[in-house]
């Protein structure tokens, strides 16, 4: 008998595992498909905002992480001659998310702890070393065909997501196509190992805007560095990332004997997106979606912010309390937010590649007069923006600590959440508690005040991706945001 699940996710890198872990807890039996028995042992990913360890909390795997994330105090901006541009100190202090708002971490890390946790559950079934080899649809299921070391076999499940990469073969098996934002560039990342006694490295991350050559060093965890170095017109990449290439472009920081060469390879910053994101119970997240250059530090999590808007939906639509039309929502809400990100990590990548002279002292000119142009600013999620008289619906919701102590998300887990001012919920209609009811939202009345106050609102709902549905300053207000919650008609749970 051919197994089936709730949903099959075809690739198991940080955004397959943690839609994995999203949806287990939501207790959905999920199904996990990818290539490699093995994580990869190697660094990619180094830059995690409040948002994403918020998300990564909510997966449950917030306390394995904490103590391995490192600070990220600052990032520097320096001329051709090294003199600085812009220091643009971050706060080393939790956020309005309960943590962070800049996390150094080391990518093996996270994904030992998200398959800790996966592994360890009943509800998710690990198919490793199997590569998918066909997806094919119908009415009531999708088939998912695939090769492993034991063969051929087929499961089925109500739906699929790939999160299988850039060169996603979910994207192609759902006829997408890549929309490309802004020409490539080729850029060598370096990741090296300092020995005891090497020199005194730079604090944070510091952006070296010579017009001859760019270079960024990024601080990791622990004695972990980065360097990142932009090609040239004439330089070839099969040989610029050899290791004695390498060390001798790194010669101004460190020396062959300072630190150990643990990868260097050369990437091509691409800012695409996907023109579909979803065909019928088929879908795709993170880089499968969309690929972005570096320089905001916003590639994944913006694959993070996809597992936490579809696992929701997903479970919404499986329990019954949403119908599909609502996973159209995915890509009309989050296409573009990262739109915008991808613009916005052009434009300061405009700003640290520039190789012309003159257009470069103008640029450090302009950086020294204006250093609030590189300041980004974050958008709402689509369809929620201009039209709505709620200058707060679709902007995040912070997570502040509630009176027992606990996270607001730890108490209240994966679900809509209604906050408000003492006696504001015994004023609302049945109605409005029975769409509460149907949702199974929680209810916290008399809780963050404070948060409240600063808003000028008597009450918000915030979705369980921690996105704010609407605010009220009225009980009648609240029964209208209420109305917005999207249940099916009767809202049941199977």
């Amino acid at each position: 008998m051919t197994d089936h699940f709730d949903v099959a996710i075809i690739g198991y890198g940080p955004v397959g595992a943690t839609l994995a872990n999203l949806l287990e807890r939501q207790s959905r039996r999920v199904l996990v498909v990818d290539p490699y028995a093995e994580a990869y042992p190697r660094p990619r990913a180094t830059h995690l905002d409040g948002e994403a360890v918020r998300i990564l909390q909510s997966a449950g795997v917030g306390e394995m992480l904490a103590e391995g994330l490192g600070t990220y105090p600052r990032m520097r901006f320096e001329d051709a001659e090294g003199a600085l541009l812009i220091d643009w100190p971050r706060s080393i202090l939790p956020g309005p998310h309960g943590w962070r708002d800049s996390n150094r971490f080391h990518q093996p890390d996270l994904e030992a702890a998200l398959r800790e946790r996966a592994v360890s559950s009943p509800l998710i079934t690990l198919q490793l070393g199997w590569r998918a080899t066909a997806i094919v649809q119908d009415d009531s299921a999708v088939t998912i065909e695939a090769m492993g070391p034991d063969g051929a076999t087929t499961f089925t499940a109500d739906f699929v997501v790939g999160c299988d990469g850039a060169r996603s073969s979910v994207r192609q098996m759902l006829g997408a196509e890549l929309e490309v934002l802004a020409p490539p560039e080729q850029w060598l990342v370096a990741d090296l190992i300092l020995h005891p006694g090497a020199p005194e490295l730079p604090e944070g991350t510091v952006q070296y805007c010579d017009p001859v050559r760019p270079f960024t060093y990024i601080e990791g965890v622990g004695r972990r560095r980065r360097w990142e170095v932009m090609l040239r017109p004439g330089d070839d990449p099969t040989t610029f990332a050899e290791p004695d290439h390498v060390h001798s472009l790194l010669r101004p920081w460190v020396a062959p004997g300072d630190a150990e060469l643990e990868r260097a390879t050369v990437y091509t910053f691409n800012s695409a997106i996907a023109t579909r994101w979803r065909n019928g119970r088929v879908m795709i997240a993170g880089d499968a979606a969309h690929q972005t250059p570096p320089f905001l530090g916003q590639g994944l999590c913006a694959g993070l912010r996809d597992a936490a808007n579809l696992a929701w939906k997903l479970a919404w639509v499986l329990d019954g309390r949403s119908t599909a039309s609502i996973l159209d929502t995915f890509q009309a809400e989050l296409r573009p937010h990262v739109a915008h990100y991808i613009t916005e990590a052009n434009r300061i990548g405009a700003i640290i590649q520039e190789t012309d002279r003159e257009r470069a002292r103008a640029r450090d000119a302009m950086l020294r007069a204006q250093p609030q142009i590189l300041t980004p600013i974050r958008p709402r999620l689509g369809g929620s923006g201009e039209s709505s008289a709620d200058s707060l619906a679709g902007t995040l919701a912070p997570q502040p600590r509630l009176r027992d102590g606990q996270l607001l998300d730890d108490k209240t887990g994966l679900r809509f959440v209604v906050l408000s001012r003492p006696g504001l919920l015994g004023q609302v209609t049945d109605e409005t508690r029975m769409r509460w009811q149907q949702a199974d939202a929680a209810l916290l009345e008399g809780e963050a005040t404070g948060y409240l106050e600063s808003i000028g609102a008597q009450a918000v709902i915030i979705r369980p991706d921690h996105y704010i549905l609407g605010t009220a300053r009225s009980a009648i207000e609240l029964d209208e945001v209420t109305r917005t919650i999207p249940l099916a008609a009767g809202g049941g749970v199977q």
